[in-house]
């Protein structure tokens, strides 16, 4: 049985950071495709970013060089390092896992989700 676990999420001020991390269990992580999804209250679930079985990254136009994803393939992690946070940030951010090793956009796991809010 697969299993993503969030942690890292919390209340920062607007400019700060926070680094989420996602432990997986139950299946072979490096085969895998990772990411991370957001979802602010009234909107849909958003693809924040991901990451390939090979280390390939894409990241939603909103977070470019603010946030980076990536993976530790020996500890079975996905982390999300997120600099200059802005209140728009402020979400649900959940771990996923994709159906291969090259796809997240459609997520076969979901985490429970770690809470995010950036406000002053």
């Amino acid at each position: 049985q697969v299993q993503l676990v969030e942690s890292g999420g919390g209340l920062v001020q607007p400019g700060g950071s926070l680094r989420l991390s996602c432990a997986a269990s139950g299946s072979i992580f490096s085969m895998y495709a990772m990411g991370w999804y957001r979802q602010a209250p009234g909107y849909e679930r958003e693809l924040v970013a991901g990451i390939t079985k090979t280390g390939t990254t894409s990241y939603a136009d909103s977070v470019k060089g603010r946030f980076t994803i990536s993976r530790d393939n020996a500890q079975n992690m996905v982390y999300l390092q997120m600099n200059s946070l802005l209140p728009g940030d402020t979400a649900v951010y959940y771990c996923i896992r994709g159906p291969d090793g090259l796809r997240y956009g459609t997520p076969r796991y979901w985490g429970r989700g770690t809470q995010v809010t950036v406000s002053s």
